[in-house]
């Protein structure tokens, strides 16, 4: 029964990603809403109900498989220790950075210059700091979520959060899977807290997108999402504000 609703969840966290409501998926399989709202509620799937719902959401069954063991719970928050060590060595948090977007170690020496002797070494070394473990059929398997959350204040963004933003905002935007829109405004306080909790709940979206896409068999392109305001105004603006006597 454990199984059946993780399979669910993992349907639905598949339709929420693809923005698929209850009511459109029940125009694509050709059933009520309320019929809809009731089979997940009630976990009363057919073999043949399931296809057409994993058709409707462009999904396989081995993806939503694989998406259901992405969803069990880890940790995604490392400790001081796995940060630091992360930290120090570049290498290591290159390869684990690799692991965690889902290349496996064959792909990882197939397409990256990584010397093979080194990458046992980090291998070893990430299984030292329990950021991985062994296993009889897939090898190398992480122990924590894809999607980990980074100390504010913590030795990785310290050693790279400069490097990340200048190396993101280094480039003209122009691509067609880019997209940068920048707009100053002044706002109030309570539009701003409405902002703030749109932005959030992209951020979110987009998590539940890549999380989506890491169980698929399409080809992938790496991407990265850069949310931010701030109070700010232009300098050569803010040089000319009178001051308040």
């Amino acid at each position: 029964m454990d199984e059946t609703r993780q399979l669910i969840e993992a349907l639905k966290r598949s339709l929420k990603a693809r923005g698929l409501t209850y009511a459109a998926l029940a125009r694509r399989i050709g059933l009520s809403e309320a019929s809809v709202k009731r089979i997940f509620a009630r976990h009363s799937f057919t073999l043949r109900r399931l296809e057409q719902v994993c058709q409707a959401a462009e999904v396989s069954f081995a993806e939503l498989v694989r998406l259901m063991e992405r969803g069990r719970q880890q940790p995604n928050t490392l400790t001081l220790e796995q940060e630091s060590a992360l930290a120090a060595d570049a290498l290591l948090l290159s390869y684990f950075y690799l692991l965690l977007n889902g290349a496996s170690e064959a792909e990882i020496l197939r397409g990256y210059e990584f010397e093979p002797r080194r990458a046992q070494q980090l291998r070893r070394r990430l299984l030292e700091l329990r950021l991985a473990e062994e296993t009889p059929r897939r090898g190398l398997r992480l122990t924590v979520g894809r999607q980990i959350l980074w100390r504010s204040d913590g030795p990785v963004r310290r050693a790279y959060e400069k490097q990340v933003k200048a190396e993101f905002m280094n480039a003209c935007f122009a691509g067609r899977r880019d997209y940068l829109a920048w707009q100053p405004a002044e706002l109030t306080d309570a539009s701003i807290e409405i902002l703030k909790r749109r932005l959030q709940q992209l951020y979110r979206e987009f998590l539940e997108i890549a999380e989506l896409d890491a169980a698929s068999d399409q080809p992938r392109h790496s991407t990265a999402v850069l949310l931010a305001f701030r109070p700010w105004v232009l300098a050569s603006v803010a040089a000319r504000r009178r001051r308040r006597t």
